[in-house]
């Protein structure tokens, strides 16, 4: 399997299993961001080597979901300030 997938996965699986979006966005947005820069890599590779072309995109659209995921989180988060303190 290769580790575009894995970091993808990673980042996507943080979202769901993890009810806690304040401390996920921190986890998934790094691993997310790895997992698109080693897609980019596999990618290149595969096709200069004619390797297996499935993964390295399953890979690159799994960490965009997790990235973007994050990113829109943070988004949110740091636009309503007010809503991270309740009274």
């Amino acid at each position: 399997m290769s580790l575009a997938v894995v970091f993808g996965e990673a980042s996507v699986a943080f979202w769901f299993c993890c009810p806690f979006w304040m401390l996920v966005w921190a986890l998934a947005l790094p691993l997310g961001l790895t997992g698109l820069v080693r897609g980019f890599i596999e990618y290149r590779a595969a096709t200069r080597h004619s390797a297996s072309r499935s993964q390295p995109p399953s890979g690159l659209a799994l960490s965009f979901v997790g990235t973007m995921a994050a990113v829109t989180y943070m988004i949110f988060v740091f636009t309503h300030p007010d809503l991270l303190i309740q009274d």
